[in-house]
């Protein structure tokens, strides 16, 4: 049948599928799709090794060498990165200074801000700090097993809408997340709690089933004693500082949220009580502050060293050195009504019973260029802007690149515009800072002068008390509480971020003026071993169970460089 089919010309149908011949271009195309799927999965693996994403689960280790293992892997991805980052940050800073370098050392300049010893400082501090701690973690629930049930877990009912694919170590506060309950259920602000994604909720039950609190304390006390001897004497005590406050906002915000208690503009008022502390230590016990710290103020107020040491000795002991005047009387940009005060001045203080007055510093030592107080407040306000800028510049900047990388590159105008109000905006709130004490010093000192010089037989004459008080040692005290109000012209939430900033100073001058006093004890040389031991038991307490009571800040920096184990 087959051969008559044949011979005739009719052939039997296939019916099966027949695979033609692919052309060539189709197979190039084809091979390239797959090569470029495979490098980027390659780059995903490479950025990984650098740049956490978020929502990474746990690790789950169950022998000793395995947690040495994830210990160094861990410490040496956080000393690489630590690197970078402080490379980068010097590297900014250089870069701005750099136009007014000779060009024969330009490049030692940038060579030294990126391959400095600082930055293998750093590396080598926070590399250190992760390895021992991810491998006492890890290694302390081996040890010593936990018997007990685990922790509960607080959780709310399930809503309809997914999860969002948001880390516990990534996300904003948790109060500000809404609740899941129906609309009609009102439940109070402190007993709310934001809805996690099934990885954080895995990790939360991995802390709960694995660890025990004791266990991130004690990992986070050793680490951070052995981690901070990498870095120099001179930068342990503020890195210390820092990270002890860091540790007292976490736990004083899961105390608060715990009992339900919270204080309107509390940061403000932390702000500018430390100010107060500041600003009184600065005029009245410089001792007490660091002497860089020092050196900071009076460049950034743009006032003589010289008007400090003066109104120091005057308000203290009702004299002053006269060589301090001298070197104000030199200076060349003395307006000449100012010279006249000063010169008088001088007269009174070389007689043989001087008789100065007043107990303060006296305007033209304050500003000797300008004789009206008025007049200076505009130009020491651009003064102190145009100064802080590019400080305030790579504040804002750097992080937004290293943290906000998406959308940087999704919008970068939109992104430089932003960093650039930003950088306006806390460039201003010092200024405004400035002008008001300033203002304050020479105010309350007119005033104190006016009152003075009326008549006892005046019917609304104030006790000379009461009058004196304007220029007693406490008045500039509370200079620096008034000072602090300018922190609300910034963004509020940097209000926590520059709180953080200043109490740790704050914290320092009070601990040393009462220790010089007698009523605390010395520290010798172990003090920032112990401040950064005590800081960091309770940073990594909070960061490992209540992450969202750490500022946001913190949280994703411990996140890049930690992890969730």
């Amino acid at each position: 049948m087959d051969s008559s089919e044949s011979s005739h010309g009719v052939h039997k149908e296939d019916t099966y599928f027949q695979f033609h011949p692919v052309p060539k271009r189709a197979m190039a195309s084809f091979d390239n799709l797959v090569a470029l799927a495979n490098h980027q999965e390659r780059l995903k693996e490479a950025r990984k090794m650098v740049w956490r994403d978020r929502g990474e689960p746990a690790v789950e280790l169950n022998k000793i060498w395995e947690c040495g293992e994830h210990a160094g892997k861990g410490g040496m991805r956080a000393a690489s990165l630590a690197f970078a980052i402080r490379a980068s940050f010097n590297l900014v800073l250089a870069l701005i200074r750099l136009r007014r370098v000779r060009k024969e050392y330009r490049f030692t300049i940038i060579r030294r801000a990126i391959f400095g010893e600082d930055s293998f400082r750093f590396a080598a501090m926070l590399g250190s700090f992760v390895s021992i701690y991810k491998f006492l973690l890890n290694a302390l629930p081996i040890l010593f097993p936990t018997t007990k049930s685990s922790r509960k877990i607080f959780s709310l009912p399930t809503p309809t809408t997914p999860f969002d694919d948001t880390s516990a170590l990534e996300m904003g506060p948790l109060t500000s997340i809404p609740s899941p309950l129906s609309a009609t259920e009102e439940v109070p602000l402190a007993q709310r709690r934001g809805r996690l994604s099934l990885t954080a909720q895995a990790h939360q039950v991995w802390v709960r089933k694995k660890t025990r609190r004791w266990h991130s304390v004690f990992a986070g006390s050793v680490a951070g004693a052995l981690a901070i001897m990498f870095e120099k004497n001179e930068n342990r005590t503020g890195i210390a500082q820092q990270l002890f406050v860091r540790g007292l906002q976490g736990s004083y915000n899961a105390f608060s949220s715990k009992h339900g208690i919270h204080f309107p503009r509390g940061e403000v008022v932390v702000f500018s009580v430390c100010c107060a502390q500041i600003m009184y230590a600065f005029l009245m016990a410089p001792d007490t502050l660091p002497r860089s710290y020092t050196n900071w103020i009076t460049q950034a107020g743009q006032i003589p060293f010289e008007c400090v040491r003066i109104n120091k000795s005057l308000v203290r002991e009702n004299s002053f050195d006269i060589a301090d005047l001298d070197t104000l009387i030199r200076r060349d940009d003395v307006t000449p009504n100012n010279m006249l005060q000063l010169l008088a001045l001088r007269s009174t203080a070389a007689a043989p019973t001087p008789d100065f007055g007043v107990r303060y510093a006296i305007c033209p030592t304050v500003h000797p260029a300008t004789d009206s107080c008025a007049a200076l407040i505009l130009p020491r306000f651009f003064g102190v802007f145009k100064w802080m800028f590019p400080v305030y510049g790579a504040l804002h900047l750097i992080p937004m690149i290293l943290f906000k990388r998406k959308l940087f590159m999704k919008n970068p105008t939109g992104m430089l515009l932003k960093a650039g109000w930003g950088t306006a905006r806390s460039s201003t709130f010092l200024g405004a800072f400035v002008i008001i004490y300033q203002s304050y010093f020479c105010f309350k000192h007119y005033l104190h002068a006016i009152l003075t010089a009326q008549k006892a037989s005046s019917p609304f004459r104030l006790p000379q008390s009461i009058i004196d008080s304007l220029i007693s040692k406490t008045s500039f005290w509370y200079g620096g509480l008034l000072s602090g109000l300018a922190l609300l012209i910034e963004e509020k939430r940097r209000h926590g971020e520059l709180a953080m900033y200043v109490l740790p100073k704050g914290l320092e001058s009070a601990w040393t003026s009462a220790k010089g006093h007698g009523l605390v004890f010395n520290t010798g040389n172990h003090g920032d071993s112990i401040l950064m031991a005590i800081g960091m038991g309770m940073v990594m307490s909070t960061y490992q169970n209540d992450p969202h009571h750490l500022s946001s800040l913190v949280r994703r920096v411990m996140y890049q460089f930690i992890g969730p184990n």
